[in-house]
């Protein structure tokens, strides 16, 4: 049943009439549509040739041999005044911002697939949990794929969400799950949400895809804009490169900081995950003073060796006419977010 009840629900009566009135929605194909066309595949690449490549085929550290470093902080005993943020490795991480407590894309039960221990985090990795939380006043997923709508935590973490944020069909799964309405809000790209303190939550459109099952993209993936006075965040989820991210960059004139796609890439889904040349080409396109690259560091789920992204990008960045401070924290230490000069080791290089 357990199984069963991981891939959620597909979205019915109201909430699919709401998601079939969207103008990303394609109500032939039941399915929504990226601004561009997005192939799942690279021009070239068959889907049996990258998984005889992936599951058959010998590939040189693509697991570190060493447990990744950690930092576990008492994130219940931190000051709400703080502005800050701490990274759990992948695309998870909390932060708060003008006193809320944001939670996005939590996975904690050491697994990114539907099958128990069929895809394990890396060694050292699993140190935060459910139980580590404080209550969050906003449960932020960017999109329904198991490596960021995670089952076994959205259960442990219900009675300390007081509101999730999602795409527009996501809500369905947490119905599904026991969550009760008056806790979901769904919504659709280019919608503006009024937080407390003057803090404004914008949703924008990612290049990507969703789905828990067989059936693709019946659910809305989203990337985030936040804003207050004195502070401009963006949150990309999983998105391959496209024209949203300099629209962004013009709207909003530039951010503080943007937590980008960086990891688990390949050139066989191009399309759909950003190669670190386009993550970089993407900050340049938001104007963001700092860049932090995500997806990276915990679980394997392409063929490039674990420390590829950072290295590559952090090779890039300083090679380029016009380097962004890069944000790559230790899994759990605090990053400041009011304070641009924080400096940040290159942990990956003491690893093999």
């Amino acid at each position: 049943m357990m199984l069963i009840k991981q891939f959620g629900q597909a979205p019915t009566g109201n909430r699919l009439k709401k998601l079939q009135a969207s103008a990303h929605y394609d109500t032939k194909t039941g399915t929504f549509l990226n601004i561009h066309e997005t192939p799942t595949l690279t021009e070239g690449y068959s889907m049996s040739q990258v998984m005889y490549n992936f599951l058959f085929k010998k590939h040189p550290r693509v697991n570190p041999s060493q447990p990744i470093p950690v930092i576990k902080t008492d994130i219940t005993s931190l000051d709400l005044i703080q502005n800050l943020l701490i990274w759990f490795g992948h695309s998870s991480y909390y932060f708060q911002l003008n006193g809320q407590r944001f939670l996005v894309d939590p996975v904690f039960s050491g697994n990114a697939s539907p099958i128990p221990g069929s895809n394990k985090p890396f060694k050292g990795t699993k140190i935060y949990s459910a139980q580590d939380m404080p209550v969050i006043d906003y449960l932020v997923i960017t999109h329904d794929h198991y490596d960021h709508l995670d089952y076994p935590t959205i259960l442990q973490l219900q009675s300390k969400v007081k509101k999730v944020i999602c795409g527009l069909g996501v809500g369905q799964h947490f119905l599904y799950w026991g969550y009760g309405l008056q806790q979901l809000i769904e919504l659709d790209w280019h919608q503006k949400l009024n937080l407390a303190n003057l803090t404004e939550l914008y949703t924008a459109p990612a290049r990507h895809f969703s789905g828990r099952g067989f059936k693709r993209n019946n659910t809305l993936w989203l990337s985030f804009v936040l804003t207050t006075p004195s502070f401009k965040l963006y949150l990309g989820g999983d998105s391959g490169y496209d024209s949203h991210f300099k629209e962004l960059g013009e709207k909003f004139q530039g951010f503080d900081l943007a937590l980008l796609d960086n990891g688990q890439y390949n050139p066989a889904w191009q399309a759909i995950h950003m190669l670190p040349h386009e993550t970089l080409q993407a900050a340049h396109d938001l104007k963001t003073k700092r860049l932090m690259p995500v997806h990276n560091s915990k679980f394997k789920l392409s063929v490039h060796p674990w420390d590829e992204p950072l290295q590559t990008i952090s090779a890039l960045n300083a090679a380029g006419s016009q380097p962004l401070p890069l944000v790559t924290p230790i899994i759990g230490e605090i990053v400041w977010l009011d304070r641009p000069d924080q400096p940040f080791q290159h942990w990956w290089e003491q690893l093999e």
